[in-house]
């Protein structure tokens, strides 16, 4: 009995316990040897589907000032937990630009995205902000990754929105304010070998008004729109209504 509860332990990843982060400045080097890795927003993490893997995400400064506007290209790998070493990536120049609506970080979103039963994508999110104190402005773009059976890292969803909230106010209370909220479920419909996502969107308006000494803050019904999004044999096409920016 004690043998078999210490077995496992022989094959824990060597970064469960370390900060895989300590690995990123090679994968940097691995993937783009010529650009510069932008290290306050590079993010990595233990793949909770596979936890031989490490999931990472890397900004590079393609083209960008000093005060971090500019475009940037994203490095996506997979990586062994034992090792380190790069088992698959992909690399899009120009994938992020920062300017008045600036980049400000990644997320990994390693929900369960299950498309076929020996097929799980991740995720990685972008995450945008506004510099207008009047017109508040906040987004998060969800890409979806995967490595079909013979193919290599690639993006099957790009550009959905998954969250934004902006609106317009005097600064003080009076304003108009908007949030839109949109969570993906893999549906039981599949198409050209791959589950259809399901979207459900939510938008929440709210109307801010001075009463008194008071700010009076009213939100609207909610109102829920669901869409769904078919792999083509290539990708999901994401509408134009769900894409960002």
């Amino acid at each position: 009995m004690h043998k078999l509860a210490v077995l496992p332990l022989l094959f824990f990843p060597l970064f469960a316990s370390a900060d895989c982060t300590n690995e990123i400045q090679g994968w940097a080097k691995t993937l783009r040897p010529d650009l510069t890795l932008d290290t306050e927003h590079a993010v990595c993490k233990i793949n909770p589907g596979d936890s031989s893997q490490i999931l990472a995400a890397l900004p590079f400064a393609e083209n960008v000032a000093e005060d971090g506007q500019g475009d940037y290209g994203l490095g996506v790998i997979v990586a062994s937990a034992t090792t380190g070493k790069i088992i698959a990536r992909h690399y899009q120049a120009g994938a992020i630009s920062s300017d008045a609506i600036y980049f400000y970080g990644l997320e990994l979103d390693t929900a369960r995205y299950q498309l076929s039963p020996k097929l799980r994508a991740f995720g990685v999110r972008v995450n945008y902000g506004g510099s207008s104190r009047p017109n508040p402005f906040e987004s998060k773009v969800l890409t979806l990754y995967a490595a079909l059976p013979g193919d290599q890292l690639r993006p099957l969803m790009s550009g959905l929105e998954v969250s934004r909230s902006n609106g317009e106010w005097d600064t003080r209370c009076a304003g108009e304010f908007s949030d839109t909220q949109r969570t993906i479920s893999i549906s039981d419909k599949s198409s050209n070998g791959l589950a259809a996502l399901e979207i459900e969107q939510k938008v929440i308006g709210t109307q801010n008004r001075p009463n008194g000494e008071e700010c009076e803050r009213i939100p609207a019904k909610p109102v829920v729109t669901r869409f769904t999004l078919e792999y083509d044999g290539g990708q999901y096409p994401v509408p134009k209504e769900l894409s960002s920016l």
